[in-house]
């Protein structure tokens, strides 16, 4: 049986979607990237925001053409918008043949069987534990790196984000079962771990009683294969001195954090039930910056949000402007049934919501162009990500970069290389987002 896997969303999305891969491919099902040769389809889907909702159901309708004109035998939804309109996809999709929700992806082979065996199958967010899908996923990144997701979960229930009660509240994923994911992923060729969750800096507090993601950290640096690990998605307020210090011992962990802030003025971070204040965020910025002089940090912001002033928007390009983030990214406020901040009073029009938009990416493209002429004569250690079509020049990453959201550094060289290589270069130029650079030809490693 062919299966064409089609997954939405973010990272932590990507990886239950590998975690699902796993279990099929291991119970003999053959993965097709052909909808017209599909036995059965799988979407894995998102509902974040507005726009991700509306690309789910898209996806959706359009695979469901193939049960009319193809050959498809089974179409099965999964994810955030299977968990969070469960009833409105039976309702108005009826070519879906089965619905899994968040904290079900472990239930992928049965729920298959069942609908093959001409039965409807559902299996919904439980908020117990965390679905033991085994540690062998199926890598989709290309194999130079994987996600590695360390907790399910969410308990800081921001005003605007659904996430809780979709995903739950904060589970982390025991040390135990981590490392031995993360040596398969070495075992399979990943140099690279990128840490996820929806919150990583409280990563064991449940299980441990205490912050522990700078004990996972030491733990993972002990498998020789990984050359890079990278945290994402550190709130503010929960980066603590032994995390820091464990960032400054060990080698292999990248001095790059993703601090998600949202904003800059503190009634705005109140009303979106932030736990940070503006003067704390320029504190905990400051601190990283002097403890780790070489930091990358990256941040999100949201504007727009109900209530969202010209003077609040003013001031948030200002501490943009004086923070000087090396990453920044920007999303329109989405208003999201069943959130507080839907029902705020002050919504505010599209169309202001992507003019700030613009006004912030801009600043940010000249703010980026700067840092990366500040780096011209550099000679930094990156990863190559694969070959300039017809050209003696590679894409390939510094530590600085995240893949997917971050640039890239751009070499010139005539020596053959490989995804997932090692090596040493010189910056000598930079674009808006990216860097060129030539190798520095004896120092290169697989």
């Amino acid at each position: 049986m062919k299966i064409l896997f089609i997954s939405l969303g973010c990272d932590k999305n990507l990886v239950d979607s590998e975690h699902m891969l796993g279990l099929l491919t291991r119970h003999g099902y053959t993965i097709t990237d052909s909808e017209e040769n599909a036995d059965i389809i799988v979407v894995n889907t998102c509902c974040f925001i507005q726009q991700a909702k509306e690309e789910s159901i898209q996806n959706i309708l359009e695979m469901a053409e193939y049960k009319i004109h193809g050959v498809l035998k089974a179409l099965i939804v999964t994810g955030c918008m299977a968990e969070r309109y469960k009833k409105e996809i039976y309702q108005e999709l009826p070519e879906v043949d089965a619905v899994l929700g968040t904290n079900s992806y472990d239930m992928i082979v049965p729920a298959i069987d069942e609908v093959l065996s001409k039965k409807g199958y559902e299996n919904f967010y439980s908020d117990d534990e965390i679905p033991a899908a085994g540690d062998r996923r199926l890598i989709t990144t290309g194999g130079s790196y994987e996600y590695l997701k360390i907790a399910e979960g969410c308990d800081k229930h921001c005003t605007y984000c659904i996430i809780p009660s979709l995903r739950g509240h904060y589970r982390s994923v025991s040390m135990e079962q981590l490392v031995s994911e993360a040596k398969e992923l070495a075992d399979s060729g990943v140099k690279e771990l990128i840490l996820v969750a929806q919150e990583t800096t409280l990563y064991g507090v449940d299980l441990y009683g205490a912050k522990s993601l700078h004990v996972l950290l030491k733990e993972l640096c002990k498998i020789p294969q990984i050359r890079w690990i990278r945290v994402l998605y550190c709130y503010p307020e929960e980066i603590y001195p032994e995390l820091i210090q464990t960032m400054k011992e060990e080698a292999k962990i990248c001095h790059y954090l993703d601090l998600p802030i949202q904003h800059a003025n503190d009634e705005i971070l109140r009303r979106m039930g932030r736990k940070t204040t503006k003067k704390e965020i320029v504190q905990i910025v400051s601190n990283l910056r002097k403890e780790i002089p070489d930091v990358a940090l990256r941040t999100t912001l949201i504007t727009g949000f109900p209530g969202e002033t010209q003077e609040h928007h003013e001031e948030l390009m200002e501490f943009v402007r004086e923070m000087h983030f090396d990453r920044l990214g920007v999303f329109t406020y989405s208003q999201e049934e069943g959130t507080p901040a839907a029902l705020m009073d002050n919504q505010m029009d599209e169309e202001v919501k992507k003019d700030r938009q613009a006004d912030l990416m801009e600043l940010q493209q000249s703010i980026s162009e700067e840092n990366g002429k500040k780096r011209a004569g550099q000679t930094v250690w990156a990863m190559i990500e694969g070959k300039v079509a017809d050209e003696n020049a590679y894409i390939a990453r510094t530590y600085a970069d995240a893949p997917d959201v971050d640039g890239y550094l751009f070499l010139n060289t005539s020596r053959q290389l490989v995804t997932g290589d090692f090596v040493k270069a010189k910056v000598t130029g930079s674009l808006e987002y990216d860097l060129i650079g030539e190798l520095e030809e004896d120092e290169y490693t697989e």
